[in-house]
């Protein structure tokens, strides 16, 4: 982090002696869209109490024939984004851009065949996550000046989300020696302000006076930490279950569909493990904070109309 500063605060400097040379004052407008692969993949957050494992049982359903731990980013995925650009001189321009983003799912959690209740009844399931979120991203730009119609130029700046969430969606599959029984769960988790950094190479071309098309790789990195996370829906055979206690889903208190992330969880957190006696199933339960990363690589194209 202190490095990135640095050289934020080393742009800033080295663009600002260069906008007291000369003056080229403007608006200019820009719409794109972008696609972004995952970089610097962590591992999951642990999953309504299950670890972020790809886990395959033998037909026992109790002897694990394989683990694996489940990593990624949610940086991958689709961006568009209306950007507002003033350019103070000919070499130095702010811009203020608004996105949404919408992420690919990752699987978070997997689980071929656990035994989990005597019968014998297995589970077969996936956990897939998605994040969905609007940013604010204000950065500085320098120009390196244009040639033959293609005006490179580079920024750097930082990512604030304003709105948005990580769905997580959870299908199982139940086999029993009465039939299978198919289960949907969507849970919502909203995250804590959190402020990523950006760093961008671009090039633009002019198709008329006013038109150019452009197109830039833009790197950005920030993590996210959850502060709440909600059941939004449970269904067993596509029958609403979230508030009605199954065999499968034995508790569904107010406590199980809301959850509450801190840092620490002690003796009067509202927690069945540090607080089994004070326990309340009629407020949000307690729990560790976790985070995910959005990290990523992308290309964005689209056009651009200067004033």
């Amino acid at each position: 982090m202190k490095k990135q500063l640095f050289l934020l605060g080393f742009a800033l400097c080295t663009m600002t002696m260069v906008a007291q040379t000369e003056k080229n004052e403007s608006w200019y407008f820009k719409l794109g869209g972008s696609y972004f692969m995952q970089t610097a993949a962590t591992e999951f957050p642990v999953v309504s109490g299950q670890l972020p494992n790809t886990d395959v049982y033998a037909a026992n359903g109790t002897t694990l024939l394989s683990r694996e731990t489940n990593h990624g980013s949610f940086g991958e995925g689709f961006r568009t984004g209306l950007t507002a650009g003033y350019r103070v001189s000919s070499r130095l321009g702010f811009e203020l851009g608004l996105n949404y983003f919408k992420s690919s799912n990752k699987t978070m959690v997997e689980t071929v065949n656990r035994l989990v209740a005597p019968g014998p009844v297995f589970a077969t399931g996936k956990a897939q996550g998605k994040i969905t979120a609007f940013d604010l991203a204000p950065a500085v730009v320098l120009f390196l000046g244009e040639s033959n119609g293609f005006e490179p130029y580079t920024k750097v700046g930082v990512i604030v989300p304003v709105h948005g969430d990580l769905t997580i969606e959870t299908n199982r599959v139940y086999t029993t020696p009465a039939g299978t029984v198919n289960s949907y769960t969507k849970e919502k988790v909203l995250p804590n302000p959190t402020v990523g950094f950006m760093a961008v190479v671009g090039t633009s071309y002019k198709l008329g006076k006013n038109i150019s098309v452009y197109g830039e790789l833009e790197y950005r990195n920030f993590t996210v930490h959850g502060k709440s996370k909600e059941t939004k829906a449970y269904t067993e055979n596509g029958v609403d279950k979230l508030t009605v206690p199954t065999s499968f889903r034995p508790d569904a208190s107010y406590s199980v569909n809301h959850v509450n992330y801190v840092e620490q969880i002690n003796s009067t957190s509202n927690n069945r493990t540090t607080n089994s006696a004070g326990f309340d199933n009629t407020k949000a339960s307690d729990d560790i904070s976790s985070y995910v990363g959005i990290s990523g690589l992308g290309l964005t194209l689209g056009l651009k109309y200067s004033l």
